[in-house]
């Protein structure tokens, strides 16, 4: 909020609103009051290493029962983008194809990255563009690809996110990093401890199996004081359970990246998960992710 004369109060945004690409309103200054805490990342984005194949899952959610489907998978390789429709896209008669790609079964190519991916992504030229960036905890010139996969590529205007197709680090290791979901739902307590933590911080999984909106759902919360920061998000809990399934519970890391107070809810803490990448586990392996191409 801005006084009278314009001057950003601590922790808060200047009047001027900006609607960026996602269709969110982003209260920018130029001056950050709070700048957020963030751990010195690649811009090359974890497991995306060299000129080797990068892979995004396209994820939708159903309007009626709210499940996210796997009906996409976005890759590139050099300087070709591709995509393809997984069985995922044929589970749901609400599901309708993406503009200027209506063929379920054909894989589209193209040397520059598809509007309905390349419209998620803030344009450099824009003012806020760096504050972006610093939320997703990435430095240097981060590629179109690596920018949805940590974004997800939001958008206030469709239920359509995106993450990048697991594979081990170089440790061998299973190692995932979201924003947590469901924050705008949490009470006024949990959105100041989430305003307490700090980069790696230690967060703890619980099952929420009473939920009644996801039976799955796995809640995040800290620790002393124990309170609920948040949720996994729901398209990555099935490889969560199988990764973790046969793990040692004391192995399995869920850390704080960072926090950032100025930003919108779906970008207010970042997460990473870590694990043992365990024998003959292959993510995204079920039906629904299969090319129909």
């Amino acid at each position: 909020m801005a006084d009278a004369s314009g001057k950003c109060r601590r922790g808060r945004y200047p009047s001027n609103l900006r609607e960026n690409a996602y269709g969110m309103d982003y209260r920018f200054q130029r001056r950050v009051c709070r700048p957020p805490t963030c751990l010195e990342q690649v811009a090359s984005f974890e497991g995306f290493r060299g000129d080797a194949m990068k892979t995004l899952v396209v994820t939708w959610q159903d309007p009626k029962d709210r499940r996210w489907i796997p009906v996409g998978r976005l890759s590139v390789s050099g300087d070709v983008y591709r995509f393809v429709y997984t069985r995922g896209a044929l589970s749901s008669q609400s599901f309708v194809p993406f503009g200027g790609m209506s063929d379920l079964t054909k894989q589209y190519e193209s040397t520059q990255l598809f509007p309905v991916f390349a419209n998620r992504l803030l344009p450099r030229n824009r003012p806020e563009y760096q504050s972006f960036v610093d939320w997703l905890g990435l430095v240097g010139r981060a590629d179109p690809i690596a920018l949805l996969a940590r974004s997800g590529g939001v958008r206030e205007t469709d239920s359509i996110e995106v993450f990048p197709l697991p594979e081990p680090d170089p440790s061998g290791l299973y190692r995932m990093h979201f924003f947590c979901h469901g924050i705008r739902y949490l009470a006024p307590g949990s959105l100041r401890r989430i305003g307490m933590l700090r980069p790696r911080d230690r967060l703890f999984l619980m099952l929420d199996f009473q939920n009644t909106k996801d039976p799955l759902a796995l809640a995040l919360r800290a620790e002393s004081p124990a309170e609920l920061v948040g949720y996994c998000p729901r398209y990555l809990v099935p490889d969560f359970f199988s990764v973790l399934k046969p793990t040692d519970p004391a192995a399995v890391s869920v850390e704080v990246n960072q926090v950032n107070p100025e930003a919108p809810t779906q970008f207010r803490l970042l997460c990473s998960l870590t694990a043992k990448w365990p024998q003959g586990f292959e993510p995204c392996s079920t039906p629904e992710y299969e090319a129909l191409a």
